[in-house]
């Protein structure tokens, strides 16, 4: 029987489950079992709690629906534990180090107590510096064990469920568990103590918990609020039950009501028009458990409950509003050229949405491309009856077909279509003008796997920071965002990281991918021709990525001289970074082709036999092709200390890596960069970032976004091994 079960559900925080798993196993402390609660074998957290199963046996998953809710995820932890003493994390806290020696220790100390409290710090998600709320709550309890009468304060209804470890048999024994709905922490906390009958308290920080950027979801509006009451009337009436004491019961009580006041006092907790009727049931709460000889406290909570008691709603909410700052949602004039274009706008605002128009929009209105092209083809295919319109910047007409709507940014029309469509589809963002309509839905499409940091992570390198602008309207325009793609797991884990949202991820593929499974020979022969790759050549695709600490377009590789190393046949497609209109081709011959500016990616990939690219991630895309990668990493060192990434390319390439360009043409030369060792990195490559790019994802996301079916019906990923990727061209085969 370990020491400690530690139980973590991780529904919603798959991007920090590592971080919180990591914190468990470092621990110096080892007589420990963990659990963490997944959703279904294949959902995102189930396949990282499954990773770490198979690397050590002290983890030991259990799974439980998301819909069932937090208390019937760690319900399942604690009817899988058998350790003496069960910790419950949220799947983005983490334990302190040394956190399960010091407890150990206090235990060793205090004897078996039905539970300990501890310590616990609060991190701001973004800048601040951590508060430790509990400190204050348990400094004035004594030093060795104690009846919960020598300290009627300590109640646990201030603590979260995570910032105490509970002794296994005394919750058996008294048949706990954590109750259904939203508010179950309140009623777990409330239940336990009042049938705790020996505490004990840790003055330690044991676990670290982040604050999350849209906050708890305990605050967020809805009728969830109501549960609230449901659990302090649960808790309440097992408390009179067991007769506690006088001083107990009173504790007890007053705490549960500031929890339910703190919520009254936040109307925008609470579904419109519903404030009213909260504040009647909690009157009635109050009057019904009050204590016998109830004394007020005093200051503004005890003003808070005089008015509540008194029934007195309109002067309880008047004070409440006088506590806070008056912060309303209001609509916002987009800063247009000209009045007329903000006027129209805000006309068509107060208009109803169009239920069948769909707006998208790529890289900032530079034409009909990436994935937002991919589903809008598929929906005209799918879903005829919606009318989609393409977003463009002036001058960019001529990149939409003949036969696609399209608006041109900062005209009438672009406003109004922002204003009236119910869908608006982006693999970038919409300009911060822009308002959520309540009942649209947005979809950010993201446009690439991120290798290098993105958002909010990109704040601590100055070079990026500084070109990235205001973070703050980052985040408000990550705050429209319904949707998000991901094509691989470890995309879903860093954009959860990086745009920290309410948004739900869909793990779909990258539409603008689909093509690479669709294709045939006759296509790739096709955009070869149409891009003037001589027949019988073998097309290298050189895409470098953009530097932040260059201020154009550069490149280190002189194209001529590499095709004149490499090869006869080998031709290059000079692909450079979308921040740039073409690449820099002076003095170059016909063996260098400059596709900058050609409108599709996936095109110029199909037409490639090979790439090779230094950071860029076209590489992700690339793979899904099966063809053969090389990196050209000279300035690997540079580019991770001002750019910042997410992994160490250099330790899991998609293919060789070279640092010259005298190494890169020798591998041309002598065939190594299609060879066996290049094939062997590619599949390890694919096997973790190509996951769900199948040739479905268009169809995935328009039946789930615009024609609202179930993800259970929706089409399965093919596994990789089954994927028909198109064939490169037949004359740069090579053994």
């Amino acid at each position: 029987m370990p020491r400690f079960s530690i139980i973590v559900p991780s529904h919603g925080v798959v991007g920090r489950l590592s971080l919180a798993l990591d914190s468990v196993l470092a621990q110096s402390f080892g007589d420990f079992e963990l659990i963490p609660v997944c959703d279904a074998p294949g959902a995102p957290g189930a396949d990282v709690a499954a990773g770490y199963a198979g690397r050590d046996a002290r983890v030991a998953p259990v799974h439980s629906s998301p819909a069932a809710g937090p208390g019937a995820a760690r319900n399942a932890g604690m009817r899988a534990a058998t350790g003496t003493y069960l910790l419950f994390l949220d799947g983005d806290d983490m334990l302190a180090p040394g956190a399960l020696a010091a407890l150990d220790a206090r235990l060793a100390k205090t004897g078996d107590v039905d539970v300990l409290y501890f310590e616990h710090e609060r991190t701001p998600w973004w800048e601040g510096a951590p508060a430790n709320p509990a400190a204050e709550l348990l400094a004035g309890a004594p030093a060795h064990a104690f009846s919960p009468e020598q300290a009627p304060w300590l109640t646990g209804v201030r603590l979260p469920v995570w910032s105490a470890a509970y002794r296994r048999s005394f919750l058996t024994g008294h048949q706990l568990a954590f109750p259904g709905g939203h508010w179950t922490g309140l009623g777990w906390s409330g239940l336990v103590t009042v049938a705790a009958g020996r505490v004990a308290v840790l003055r330690r920080v044991v676990v670290r918990h982040l604050l999350r950027r849209q906050g708890s979801r305990l605050h967020q509006p809805g009728e969830h609020q109501f549960d609230l009451l449901e659990q302090g009337e649960r808790v309440l009436v097992r408390a009179a039950a067991a007769g506690l004491s006088e001083g107990r019961y009173a504790a007890l009580f007053t705490q549960v009501l500031d929890v339910v006041l703190d919520t009254a006092a936040h109307p925008g907790r609470l579904p419109a028009g519903r404030c009213r009727a909260f504040l009647r049931r909690a009157r009635r709460l109050y009057r019904r458990h009050r204590p016998a000889g109830f004394r007020m406290p005093g200051g503004r909570p005890g003003a808070r409950l005089r008015l509540l008691a008194a029934g007195a709603y309109t002067a309880f909410r008047a004070l409440c509003a006088g506590d806070r700052a008056a912060v309303r949602a209001a609509g916002r004039l987009p800063r247009g050229r000209r009045l007329r274009a903000r006027l129209t706008y805000r006309w068509h605002l107060c208009r109803p949405l169009e239920e069948d128009l769909v707006v998208y929009c790529a890289y900032w209105g530079r034409g009909y491309a990436c994935s937002p092209a991919a589903l809008h083809a598929k929906a005209r295919e799918l879903a005829p009856h919606l009318r989609g319109v393409f977003l463009v910047e002036p001058g960019q007409e001529h990149t939409v077909p003949p036969d696609v709507d399209h608006a041109v940014i900062g005209s009438p029309r672009y406003w109004r279509v922002l204003a009236r469509a119910k869908y608006l589809v982006n693999n970038a963002n919409f300009a911060d003008a822009v308002v959520k309509r309540p009942g649209s839905v947005h979809l950010q499409t993201q446009h690439g796997t991120p290798l290098k940091t993105m958002g909010c992570d990109q704040s601590t390198y100055p070079v990026v920071a500084a070109a990235t602008g205001s973070f703050t309207k980052l985040l408000a325009r990550v705050d429209r965002w319904d949707y998000n793609l991901s094509s691989n797991r470890h995309s879903t884990e860093m954009w959860e990281r990086a745009f920290p949202g309410g948004y739900e991820p869909l793990e779909y593929g990258y539409p603008r991918n689909d093509v690479y499974l669709t294709a045939g020979p006759e296509d790739v022969a096709r955009v070869r021709r149409e891009l003037g790759v001589p027949e019988g050549s073998t097309a290298v695709l050189y895409a470098p990525t953009h530097r932040d600490h260059h201020t154009g377009f550069e490149t280190g590789l002189d194209l001529e001289a590499f095709c004149a190393a490499a090869g006869e046949d080998v031709v290059v497609l000079l692909r450079a970074h979308y921040f740039y209109d073409r690449g820099d081709l002076r003095g170059t011959s016909g063996r260098v082709i400059d596709v900058t500016a050609h409108r599709s990616s996936e095109d110029v990939c199909l037409a490639a036999d090979a790439l090779v690219t230094d950071y860029s991630s076209i590489m992700f895309d690339y793979a899904v092709l099966d063809r053969p990668i090389v990196v050209l990493a000279d300035d690997w060192e540079v580019y991770r200390e001002t750019r910042g990434v997410y992994f160490d390319l250099m330790e899991t390439p998609p293919g060789p890596v070279v640092r010259t360009p005298h190494e890169l043409a020798r591998l041309f030369r002598d065939g190594s960069w299609a060879g066996a060792r290049s094939a062997a990195l590619r599949a390890a490559f694919r096997e973790r970032f190509c996951q769900f790019d199948d040739g479905r994802a268009a169809e995935r996301v328009v039946r789930r976004v615009f024609l609202g079916e179930p993800p259970e019906a929706l089409p399965p990923v093919i596994p990789l091994a089954e994927r028909a990727p198109a064939p490169a061209a037949a004359t740069s085969v090579r053994s």
